[in-house]
C-alpha cells in the first residue's frame, strides 16, 4: 500500500487544481496576457507543485521508508537513499 493511499482524494484535488493553473496559463498565452501576469501564474504553478511534492514525501517518509527502518536490512537503506535522492531532486528545481 502506497503511503498516500490515505490521502489520495486530496492529492488528487491539489492536482486537479494545479492543472487548472496550467490551463489558465496555456489560456494567457492564447490571449496574449502581459509576460509579467504569465510569469506571476507560472510561480504560482510552480510553488503549488512543490509543496503537493512536499507533502508526498513526508508521507513516503512516515510511511514506506519508517516501515522499512522498522523492518531492518537493506530495505532501510534503499529506502532512505531514494528518499534522499528524491529530495536532492526536489531542491535542484
Amino acid at each position: 500500500m502506497a503511503g498516500y493511499t490515505g490521502t489520495r482524494e486530496d492529492h488528487l484535488r491539489r492536482l486537479r487544481r494545479v492543472e487548472g493553473q496550467i490551463r489558465g496559463l496555456q489560456r494567457m498565452v492564447e490571449e496574449d496576457k502581459y509576460c509579467i501576469d504569465i510569469l506571476t501564474q507560472v510561480s504560482a504553478a510552480n510553488r503549488a507543485l512543490q509543496a503537493f511534492a512536499l507533502e508526498l514525501l513526508e508521507e513516503h517518509m512516515a510511511h514506506c521508508v519508517a516501515e522499512a527502518i522498522a523492518k531492518g536490512g537493506n530495505e532501510a537503506d534503499v529506502k532512505i537513499k531514494e528518499a534522499s535522492d528524491a529530495v536532492a531532486r526536489l531542491v535542484r528545481t
